[in-house]
């Protein structure tokens, strides 16, 4: 097990460093840079002296191989630069902001689980019923729904229908609790009920083929109520292709669901992103960018390491 995990790592290291240097030449290629943004910051115009001397301050004057090593070094030290606006270290920024975008993804998941998986093994286990032709219906209705008409109509059902009114200024989960989750159950819900459209149909799909599977026929010619085969045979088996989606689900909201968080005002990764793109703040870009990366190929080795003990017939050597 720990020598797959360590292999996992090593393999990932080519990746995070193809990753780098895409994100690192796509902003550079972007007409302009960050000493425009000054410009309209400082309410006047550089001279072409001054403009050489803040590049050089901000260190965008030397090499493009010089800056890419300086940034890598960094990176492999654990300092991911100053963001050029905020004058703010980037990792404190993350520190800060990265908790609310991973709690969000995270109640995304569990919003998903809660309301695609019973349904798609509903819908399986009463194929072609109404309640399976209304669950189909539905989940393609919400796969087709912009998140952002999503989010509007979450906003009005729950102002109009149960006087909801969240908070205005984000409130730590530890600082209190019942504020937090007013301010993060909106996108949680935006970016979940997709979800679990989306889990909802690959539960049905997974469970119709296990249903049909020769294990399961043989669990049923040895008496064993329809109960025990769904619960000991049938479930535990369905669930391995949701696992493999929550994965890869999780390490895009851990990185931000940019639209969400902007439209619900949550000061997440999200945010932050586009505040940096906006500002052309290149060190807070190029690790928020990086952050995906690297949350992808975590979080697919986590998914990796629990098909083992979701499903012991699968071997990882």
């Amino acid at each position: 097990m720990w020598k797959y995990v360590a292999r996992r790592l090593l393999l990932g290291i080519p990746t995070l460093i193809g990753i780098s240097l895409i994100i690192f030449a796509s902003i550079r290629i972007i007409p302009g840079d960050p000493t425009q943004i000054e410009d309209e910051t400082a309410g006047f115009v550089f001279t072409e002296e001054e403009r050489q001397r803040l590049r050089e301050i901000l260190g965008i004057d030397r090499p493009l191989h010089i800056q890419y090593l300086t940034w890598m070094g960094g990176l492999a030290r654990g300092d991911l630069g100053t963001s050029f606006v905020a004058k703010t270290p980037v990792i404190e920024i993350i520190r800060h902001r990265g908790p609310v975008s991973a709690q969000i993804g995270i109640m995304a998941i569990a919003v998903g689980w809660l309301m695609g998986v019973p349904l798609g093994i509903y819908g399986a286990v009463r194929q072609n019923s109404i309640g399976d032709y209304i669950s189909r219906f539905f989940a393609v209705l919400l796969l087709a729904m912009p998140a952002f008409l999503m989010g509007l109509l979450i906003i009005i059902i729950a102002v109009i229908w149960f006087a909801w009114r969240p908070p205005l200024i984000y409130t730590h989960l530890w600082t209190d609790p019942w504020s937090n989750f007013q301010m993060t159950i909106g996108p949680a819900l935006v970016m979940g009920v997709n979800l679990g459209a989306v889990f909802a149909r690959v539960t049905r799909s997974s469970v119709l083929d296990i249903l049909s599977s020769e294990y399961v026929r043989t669990a049923r010619a040895k008496g064993l109520t329809e109960q025990r085969v769904l619960m000991g045979h049938v479930l535990r088996n369905s669930v391995i292709p949701v696992v493999t989606i929550s994965g890869l689900a999780l390490g895009g909201l851990i990185g931000g669901a940019v639209a969400v968080e902007q439209a619900f005002s949550v000061p997440g990764i999200g945010l932050s992103l586009i505040v940096a793109v906006q500002s052309s703040d290149w060190p807070l870009i190029q690790s928020l960018v990086f952050l995906y990366g690297v949350s992808f190929i975590v979080v697919n080795i986590i998914i990796d390491i629990s098909y083992v003990f979701i499903d012991p017939r699968i071997r990882t050597g």
